[in-house]
């Protein structure tokens, strides 16, 4: 029976493990740390229950058909409950929040925004049909420039909308500025500028008035568990604090995993599902690379990094379960993330405040308040032990003035910062850049790492640094992908067609 090693037990990895081990393959998933799902994962802190990274899950159907396939039902493993509206946008002096009715968020929108609700309809109409084309190339690999001759890319063609950013191709939707940043900030998802973010991309805004937006019970955190528990009932094996030091590479071929504790092991496959920079930097001899050796990734573009505040707060704010508050000047504040690198003095912030979803989170009465403001990536060279208390206090500023979270100071007991530094050092994530490699056309599809790893045989990549990209549904389609190529090279069969 063949053996195959996943290294990362985040989504990717463990999507792909289940979907091997479903086929019969004795498949067992490596893991750094002392617990599973990477960023995707959880901690208590003082009887709180945070998510580390990711707070939305939208098309959870791409989850439910990875567990059908595998004989097994996801209802059984996750409790989904869905956020409806599906966030609170607060800009200055006003917010808006949209819904997945269609005519409540039209209705929402012409008493916010007057004249802008027919370009909404028209928005969800024709991004249907876009994401409709676009689904075919996002579920299949892109290794050969030949894939782009094949009859589903010439269709999908127009709905690239080349040559246009998100935010030019929202505003043939909008004529309002703040209603044009409530359907583009999504492209935040990707560490992206909506200014210099592919206009394909507005399926992202698309898929959570279509698909709507879920909280599982216990957290995001609670998808790589039920992946890992589902796995482990196949038979998969998951070593936890087993750190790989090297990837063993003979004749061009991965043949193995050398650990930090000095153990080797051969393997007829191997999955890389951490950090795709990080690993190519770290695990894989520059002897062995051409596109992707050190000196090469540091001129690829990477995506912004995340400043978080996990805060411990002895009281419910009866406010939404996402919020997100804008900078007064957007634009410059994106500019300052993704352009000079610089530190902004109005932050935009996402707040995420899930007790009201979900009471099983903290203590009766008290909270677990998330809180993430955009920042450079490390490239920019911030120091961030300098800056960090700092810029925490700031955050805070802008809270308590902009939002309904009044006074939030004084009802914290405690609170950890994880800063670009340590979303580097400790997560062993690429200069910080917690979305990944950036999705502009340079890096998508062909023009990203393949799935079937073209540096090294016998070598398969899932995760955001893969095809098709970053954000959870993204991620769950590289597993397929990614399980699926094994099968064929394998002579199984497709998987999920």
């Amino acid at each position: 029976m063949k053996k195959i090693i996943v290294i990362g037990a985040g989504p990717g990895g463990l999507a792909t493990a289940l979907l091997l081990a479903g086929k019969g393959y004795r498949v067992k998933v490596v893991e750094k740390q002392a617990y599973v799902g990477g960023r995707t994962s959880s901690f208590n802190q003082n009887g709180f229950v945070f998510d580390r990274g990711p707070t939305f899950f939208s098309m959870p159907h791409l989850l439910e058909e990875i567990f059908a396939e595998v004989g097994r039902n996801l209802s059984d493993y996750l409790t989904l409950k869905e956020v409806d509206p599906l966030y609170k946008l607060q800009f200055d002096g006003l917010s808006f929040a949209p819904n997945r009715n269609e005519q409540q968020t039209y209705s929402e929108i012409e008493r916010l925004f007057p004249g802008n609700g027919e370009g909404y309809l028209r928005f969800m109409t024709e991004t249907r049909e876009k994401m409709n084309a676009l689904m075919p190339l996002l579920q299949n690999k892109h290794d050969s420039l030949l894939d782009y001759t094949r009859l589903r890319a010439l269709k999908a063609l127009p709905s690239l909308s080349l040559g246009k950013t998100l935010y030019d191709e929202l505003s043939k939707y909008f004529t309002d500025e703040r209603l044009k940043l409530s359907f583009t900030f999504q492209s935040k998802y990707l560490g992206m500028s909506p200014w210099e973010c592919p206009g394909a991309f507005s399926i992202l805004s698309f898929m959570e008035h279509e698909y709507g937006i879920f909280h599982p019970v216990g957290g995001v955190n609670q998808i790589t568990k039920a992946l890992a528990t589902a796995f482990q009932e196949l038979g998969g094996e998951i070593e936890l604090n087993r750190a790989v030091k090297k990837i063993i590479v003979k004749n061009g071929r991965a043949k193995g995993l050398a650990y930090e504790d000095g153990e080797q092991e051969e393997t007829d496959e191997l999955v890389i599902n951490v950090d795709f920079a990080h690993a190519m930097s770290n695990l894989v001899d520059d002897q062995h690379l051409k596109k992707y050796k050190r000196t090469k990734l540091k001129n690829k573009k990477y995506s912004c990094s995340t400043f978080m505040i996990y805060a411990n707060v002895e009281k419910v704010y009866n406010e939404h379960h996402h919020t997100v508050v804008f900078s007064e000047d957007y634009k410059k504040n994106v500019e300052e993330i993704t352009g000079s690198k610089t530190l902004s003095v109005d932050p935009s912030i996402y707040i995420h405040n899930p007790i009201v979803t979900d009471d099983t989170l903290a203590p009766k009465g008290k909270s677990p308040l998330y809180l993430l403001a955009p920042v450079p990536n490390n490239f920019s060279h911030l120091d961030w032990e300098e800056h960090k208390e700092t810029f925490a206090e700031l955050i805070f500023d802008q809270i308590e003035r902009k939002s309904n979270f009044k006074d939030l100071r004084s009802h914290i007991s405690s609170y950890s910062v994880v800063t670009p530094t340590d979303w580097e050092h400790q997560f062993n994530v690429y200069k910080g850049a917690t979305f990944n490699l950036a999705h502009n056309l340079g890096q998508m599809m062909y023009f990203r790492p393949h799935n079937q790893f073209e540096e090294l045989k016998n070598c398969w990549l899932t995760g955001g640094g893969t095809h098709p990209g970053s954000g959870l549904p993204t991620i769950l389609a590289s597993a397929s992908i990614t399980a699926n190529g094994i099968f064929k090279a394998d002579k199984k069969g497709i998987l999920i067609k």
